[in-house]
C-alpha cells in the first residue's frame, strides 16, 4: 500500500521502510489513540526501535518547578493537539517522516516524589536512546528535564546549545541551597561538563530579575546571552547567523521553552513574561537551525492547567514540528540501515 500524506498521492521519496503518520483522509483526527503526530507508538523494548532515527518522547514531570506547577501534564496535551500536524512543511516542502524514521517512543520514566531519582530515571532512559543512535525530540515537563537529557547525550563530550527562553536558567540554587530546579539546569550542565559554555547561545531573554547574578555568571563562562531587545534591534537573520557561527559544526542541542513566546500567543506556562516572540518569529528562528549538527531537541514548560483550551499546546506542538524538521536535516540523525 503506498505511503500517503494528507494528499491523494504518495509523497515523493517516501521510503516504504519508514513509519508514516496516519492520514486524516483515512482516520479522522479525533479518532484512534493519540500519539505524537499520529506516528506508531513503540515501547522501548519493541524490536522495531532498531530502525528509528528520531524518537519523540514525553517527559511528564515538573518536580523542578518553583512556583506554578502543571507541566507534568504537558506531554499528554501535546500528543492530543499533535493530531493536527500534517507531514509536509509549508515553506521547504520537506516531509521529515520520509527523510528519517520517526516514532513515538512513549514517556520517559519519572518519579514525581523524588527529584534525584527522577533525574536518574530520565538520564537512564535517554542513555538507552543514545546507545542505540536514536536522536530525541522531547516534550516536557519543566525545564529541569533538559539536564538529565544533556547528561545522557553528552556521553562523548560536551555539547553546544541554542536555547530559546525568557530566562537564562543559569541560577545557582533556590531556597537556601537546593541545586536542582527548572531555574538551574544549564548552570548544572555547564558545571558538570555536559555543555561547552563557549558554544551556548541563549535567545529571547527578558523580564524582571532577582539580582542579575545568573546573567553575570553566564557571561563569565562565555555564554552568549541575546536579550529580546537585541533580537528586535538586529533582526532575526543576523541573530541566527551569529548563533550558528557560535555553535559551528560540532554536536549541538536545541532547547525551546514555550515562555520565549509572548503570553498573548502561549499563556499556558508557569513563568510567563510579556514582550516575547510572536509565533511567526519563533518559526523563522527555528527554521534557521537547519543544517546544524543537532543531536536532539526539546520543547518544555507547556502547562495545560493554565490554558485548558489547548491553544498553548497547539503552539508547542507546532514548534516541535519545526524542531523535528531541522533534526531530520541534521547529519547526526542519518544512520546507515542494512
Amino acid at each position: 500500500m503506498p505511503l500517503k500524506s494528507d494528499g491523494e498521492k504518495p509523497l515523493p521519496g517516501a521510503s516504504p521502510t519508514f513509519f508514516q503518520p496516519v492520514s486524516a483522509f483515512d482516520l479522522p483526527r479525533y479518532a484512534g489513540l493519540p500519539s505524537f503526530m499520529r506516528l506508531p507508538y513503540l515501547g522501548l523494548d519493541d524490536p522495531a526501535t532498531a530502525d528509528v532515527d528520531i524518537a519523540i518522547v514525553g517527559v511528564p514531570w515538573d518536580g523542578g518547578t518553583t512556583n506554578r506547577p502543571g507541566t507534568r501534564h504537558g506531554p499528554r496535551q501535546l500528543r492530543d493537539l499533535s493530531t493536527m500536524i500534517r507531514p509536509v512543511h509549508p515553506v521547504t516542502g520537506m516531509n521529515p517522516f520520509s527523510l528519517r524514521n520517526v516514532a513515538d517512543l512513549g514517556d520517559s520514566p519519572v518519579n514525581p516524589a523524588d527529584v534525584a531519582d527522577a533525574l536518574d530515571r530520565i538520564a537512564g532512559f535517554y542513555g538507552t536512546l543514545k546507545s542505540r543512535g536514536i536522536a530525541p525530540l522531547s516534550a516536557g515537563g519543566d525545564h529541569l528535564v533538559s539536564y538529565p537529557i544533556l547528561k545522557a547525550l553528552a556521553a562523548d563530550g560536551p555539547l553546544g546549545m541554542i536555547h530559546f527562553d525568557a530566562h537564562t536558567d543559569l541560577f545557582d540554587n533556590y531556597f537556601g541551597g537546593f541545586k536542582y530546579t527548572h531555574g538551574t539546569p544549564f548552570r548544572r550542565a555547564i558545571e558538570d561538563g555536559y555543555l561547552d559554555p563557549r558554544r551556548v547561545v541563549q535567545i529571547g531573554i527578558r523580564g524582571t530579575m532577582y539580582d542579575g547574578a545568573d546573567v553575570v555568571w553566564g557571561l563569565e563562562q562565555g555564554v552568549r546571552i541575546i536579550r529580546i531587545e537585541e533580537v528586535e534591534d538586529r533582526g532575526i537573520a543576523a541573530v541566527m547567523e551569529e548563533a550558528r557561527a557560535i555553535v559551528g559544526d560540532g554536536p549541538t542541542y536545541a532547547s525551546f521553552d514555550i515562555d520565549c513566546i509572548d503570553p498573548a500567543f502561549a499563556p499556558g506556562t508557569g513563568t510567563p513574561e510579556i514582550g516575547g516572540l510572536t509565533t511567526r518569529e519563533a518559526q523563522r528562528m527555528v527554521r534557521l537551525l537547519s543544517g546544524l549538527n543537532l543531536v536532539g531537541a526539546d520543547l518544555v514548560e507547556v502547562s495545560p492547567p493554565f490554558d485548558p483550551s489547548g491553544g498553548t499546546a497547539w503552539v508547542g506542538i507546532s514548534m516541535m514540528y519545526e524542531l523535528l524538521c531541522v533534526l531530520a536535516a541534521s547529519p547526526a540523525t542519518l544512520r546507515n540501515k542494512s
